[in-house]
């Protein structure tokens, strides 16, 4: 069977949460659930790293503002994450070639941060922060249960992967203008503390 859905389903995946994507491939590996899992991802210091950078991003991705500097940080670190991830199940199963799955895990993940991160620039925009909490508890749920389903019917969550891609890109087209606004406020915010910051200084304000 080609490794191709499971490919697509986690660069989606990764995309989101790449953290996560590596901890559950591994865990499933290494526990024996699946053998389509590289060794790579079994090993036990990628196990420990991928655990820890998932607590710190299961705890800066619930705070407004914080969440959007940790997707900007990670606008490479996710499509890599996806690219690599995509490589290395190709290079275990050899029914795909590792440059073309590296290409259609790393696209996918690019694509599916693109939809988080924007996502999250517009639910910034609301002065609570409940629903920070709620979407990324939600999107952390769908990268486990998507991923987990993937292991044993990956058609079907490639399908699932797709239909939740597609639907956030729509989703995203309709934020901009919000998104726009988020991002004049946050650029006030820092001319703000620019002046303040020259007020102290100087001790008089600016001319």
């Amino acid at each position: 069977m080609s490794v191709l859905p499971l490919v697509f389903t986690s660069g989606w995946a990764s995309g989101v949460n790449a953290y996560a994507v590596v901890l559950l491939l591994g865990v499933f590996g290494a526990t024996g659930l699946s053998d389509d899992i590289p060794e790579t991802l079994q090993r036990p210091e990628v196990l420990v790293t991928a655990g820890v950078l998932f607590l710190c991003e299961a705890v800066a991705d619930k705070i407004p503002y914080v969440d959007s500097a940790w997707d900007s940080a990670h606008t490479v670190i996710r499509p890599v994450a996806g690219a690599w991830v995509g490589a290395l199940l190709a290079g275990q199963s050899g029914s795909l070639d590792d440059v073309v799955a590296g290409l259609v895990g790393g696209s996918t993940a690019l694509a599916s941060h693109t939809v988080k991160a924007g996502t999250r620039m517009a639910i910034n925009t609301s002065p609570e922060p409940f629903s920070n909490v709620i979407v990324s508890l939600a999107e952390d749920l769908g990268v486990g249960g998507i991923v987990t389903f993937a292991m044993f019917h990956p058609g079907a969550a490639a399908v699932i992967a797709g239909v939740l891609l597609v639907s956030g890109l729509v989703t995203l087209v309709f934020l901009i203008s919000r998104i726009r606004r988020f991002l004049r406020r946050r650029a006030q915010r820092r001319e703000e503390k620019r002046l303040a910051a020259r007020v102290g200084r100087s001790g008089r304000p600016p001319d």
